[in-house]
Parts: C-alpha cells; structure tokens; sequence
C-alpha cells in the first residue's frame, strides 16, 4: 500500500531531492516528477505528461475520488459489507482511520508538480527564453486551479453555504521543507482557483489533444467554478464558448458503443490508462462497479445502482445499455441491472481498445455535462428556451421522455437528468451538497450490507461528514493546522 505523506512530506522529499540536481538537469523519462527540473519545451512536455499520470492515480481520478462523489450520492449502494469503499457509503471516515487520507497527500503531490512546472517556466522566460511555452504553462495553470477545487471541495464547506469558513491551504509555490502552510478560506481558495483558471484560459491552446487539457477543457472547469459561486451569467458564458468547440453529443445509438473508444468526440477531457504505466488491475474504477465474480473472483462487486436511480430510469432508455445483471439478482432471481460497466468498456469486459478493461481512460469532463450545467445556467438566468433545449439534448436518450417545455424545465428536473445522465461519474454529491437538497440513502441493509452508525438515512450539507476530517498525519507533520481541524472531528 502506498504510504501516506502530509504536505510536509511531500515538500521535504522534493526539496532534499532537487538540492542535490543541477536546475537544468532533467530525467529522460516521458513521465517526469515534481523533483525534475526543466529548460525547454519538450521538457516541459514530459512534466506535463507526468502530471496527467498523477492525476490518474488510484487516490485521485482513477478511483477514489469518483467513488467518492458516487458513494455518498445516493445513486449507489453496497450490497456487502467489507469489500472496499463501503466507508464512503456509510461515512465512517475519521482523522485517525487514514482510509481518506490519500486524497489529501496525492493531490497536493499533483499541485506541487504543477508548480515545479509553473516556477520554471517563468524562470525560462525571465532569463530570456525564447521558446514557446504558454500551452504547457495554460495546463499547469488549469490543472492547479481544478485541484484546488477539487481540495477545498473534500475539505470545506460550499461557497454558497459560508465562503469565510476554512477551505484549503494554498499552494502556489516550490515551498521550502520547513514550511508548513495553514488552511485558507473558501473564499479566498475560490479566488485563487479563479486566477489559475482564467490566466490559463489565455495561454492554453484550443486544438483537441487527447490526454491533456485544452481550452475547453478549461473553460468547462471554470463554468463548474462559477457555479458553485452562484455566478451563472459568467458560468454561462464559459458553457457556450465549450459548445461552440469542437466537439458533438453522441447520438443514442452512438452512446453505449461510446464507452468502448478512447478520446470520442463527446469526451473533453480524458485521462489516459497506459497498460503498461497505469493498469490499476483489481484496484481500477471499473473492478469496483462490475459484478461480483464477473472476470475475475476478486471481482467484489463493491457498488451498484440503487433502489432510487433504477427506479427513475426508462426501460427504453438507451443508458441502461451500459448496465447488466449484479449479484442481487443472482442471490435471489428478481430482475436487478445494478451492475455499472461505464469504466470496463462494455457489460462483456471490452475495455477501451487496449485490450484490457482495467485499463479503461478516465472520461473526467463529457460535452453531456456541459449540457446539463448550460441547461441550469440557462434557467437561473431567465433564458428559458435555451434551458429546455440544451435540457432534451440529454434527456432524449431516453426516448419515452416527453419533451421539456419553457414550464416543465425547472432546477429538479435538471437534477433529475444529471442522475440518469452521469450516473458512476462522480459529480453527484458535490452537486447535490452545492445545490443545497437532501441526499437519501435508499438502501441501508440492502442484501448483507447493515445500516449506518456514522449518518442517518437522510441528511443535507450541514451534516458535519460531509466535509472530510484532517488526517492524523498531517497533524503531526504540521501541528498548526491541527487548530484548524473541521468541526464534528476535534
């Protein structure tokens, strides 16, 4: 198991690390780390590459930070107990379990590769460089301020909810080894976020690359940022500059057959798995939403669909084409399609073309999202026809759905679409927790699973588990932002 690092940690080993390198020096390797230093544009190309696989990291993109968003939604359940993740179900994370603390160490590690990249860019360009690095220095810039999202996301609580309350410490900088940076405000993470993201809006290219981030990838990000401030005129706006790209919603009968391609043309921003780099085998994404024993007898079957979200989906929507049978279905014969194969491929283990389907990329930001995030900003500010327009774009997968009218489109409905459309994608809590509703548990005991101790069956954003705890081990490594614990935890 990988160890745990604190963000001191993390400083520390990079610092001791680079002290003894020359400031040119760099790794022939196609993944470089936070450690490595650059001087020129292929160089940074590499550092870039390694940030991408950072982020594709069990404890960030390639799992755990999608269960995480899933798990606590209530579109998923457990069916039993003990198998892996089901503390995300239940909300039994605690400052000294450690089970959670790996979102914290592996995002700042990703947040300080970003920096390397940023410090020595800028230090290339004010000694005279003449290479052209903006789109390099446009990705560390985004990729930054989408971390830090997602940071004061897991740790904090809403903007909207109280943005003067403790959101994240902000990291901009190749620290020294002694520092031992404390927690912002929201407010203050959210505006550092913001500059991140519209200073790399200027420099990043508009060109569609697979594997990296891109204009429009950035400007989904900001869009989402916007949001969560309640600012939908200029969430809005970034919305349409992402539709007016270049890329296209799959038809239905494209949609299914879509999970088996790499970099499609709905996908803005996808991860790469290399077989031969980031193959997370028994521990991939995927692993974890098929069904038990289905490839493989490690093949748990951690999670499934719930009572609520197979309940709201046709039986004519196209999206069920992704699901399959689970082991409900198997213990006791009623007709049970649970099982999520979103991140396998296919319901037959087809993976995405390399052949392996733990080696599924990571579909982290689809034009079908921006949709539905345009419908909302459509409708919060009064332009009603484009609300219900850009709202059946999505909804029509399910073909027995009546159309949304300029009465029917409405926040709910919204909501309703986002479930059925993004289900295993990792967006629902957050979403739910920005919007302020109530989340609901709809199968506690399901199958050999057992009710909660940690929440009740129903709860909202005040519940104080909402918001992870910091973990033992920061503390100790930086006894200041122990004072700084959040509240519930202490």
């Amino acid at each position: 198991m990988k160890k745990i690092l604190s963000i001191a940690c993390i400083i520390a080993a990079a610092v001791t690390f680079s002290s003894c390198k020359d400031f040119l020096d760099v790794k022939p390797s196609n993944q470089g780390d936070s450690s490595t230093s650059i001087s020129s544009a292929s160089d940074a190309e590499v550092m870039i590459n390694g940030l991408m696989s950072k982020m594709s990291s069990s404890s960030y993109y390639g799992r755990d930070f999608l269960l995480y968003g899933d798990a606590k939604g209530g579109d998923v359940t457990i069916f039993t107990a003990g198998f892996g993740g089901d503390d995300l179900y239940y909300f039994s994370h605690s400052q000294t379990s450690g089970a959670r603390s790996g979102y914290w160490a592996q995002i700042y590690d990703c947040i300080l590769q970003a920096n390397n990249i940023i410090t020595n860019i800028y230090a290339l360009q004010e000694a005279g460089s003449t290479e052209d690095f903006d789109n390099y220095l446009g990705q560390a810039l985004t990729a930054r301020g989408m971390m830090h999202f997602d940071l004061v996301r897991l740790y904090g609580k809403p903007y909207n909810m109280d943005k003067s309350s403790l959101g994240v410490p902000i990291v901009t900088e190749m620290l020294d080894a002694n520092a031992q940076p404390t927690r912002s405000s929201v407010e203050a993470v959210y505006t550092q976020i913001l500059n991140d993201l519209t200073k790399g809006a200027t420099l990043i290219s508009k060109s569609k690359m697979n594997g990296y981030l891109n204009y429009y990838a950035n400007q989904a990000i900001l869009a989402k940022v916007y949001m969560y401030m309640d600012n939908f005129t200029e969430a809005y706006n970034c919305c349409k500059n992402v539709i007016g790209g270049p890329y296209s919603l799959y038809s239905n009968s494209e949609w299914v057959d879509s999970w088996k391609s790499e970099f499609g043309k709905e996908s803005i921003f996808e991860l790469a798995m290399v077989m031969d780099e980031g193959d997370l085998g028994s521990g991939s994404l995927g692993f974890y939403y098929r069904r038990r024993g289905h490839g493989s007898t490690s093949a748990y079957g951690n999670f499934l669909a719930s009572k609520y979200w197979l309940g709201i989906m046709g039986a004519n929507d196209i999206r069920m084409g992704i699901m399959a049978y689970d082991e409900y279905e198997d213990e006791s014969g009623i007709d049970h399609k649970g099982a999520c194969y979103k991140h396998c491929g296919s319901t037959r283990l087809e993976g995405d073309g390399k052949g392996n389907s733990t080696a599924v990329n990571v579909k982290v930001i689809r034009l079908s999202e921006v949709y539905l995030m345009a419908a909302e900003c459509a409708l919060k500010t009064n332009d009603l026809t484009a609300a219900k327009d850009y709202l059946n774009a999505i909804s029509k997968r399910d073909p027995d759905v009546a159309p949304y009218d300029e009465t029917t489109v409405t926040e709910d409905a919204i909501i309703l679409e986002r479930r059925k459309e993004l289900f295993a994608e990792g967006s629902l809590f957050f979403e739910l927790c920005r919007l302020n509703k109530t989340i609901t548990f709809s199968d506690d005991e399901f199958g050999n699973g057992t009710k909660s101790q940690y929440r009740e069956t129903t709860i909202d954003r005040t519940f104080f588990r909402c918001r992870l705890p910091i973990s033992q081990a920061e503390i100790d490594a930086n006894p200041e932002i122990g004072k700084q614990q959040n509240e519930g935890y202490k």
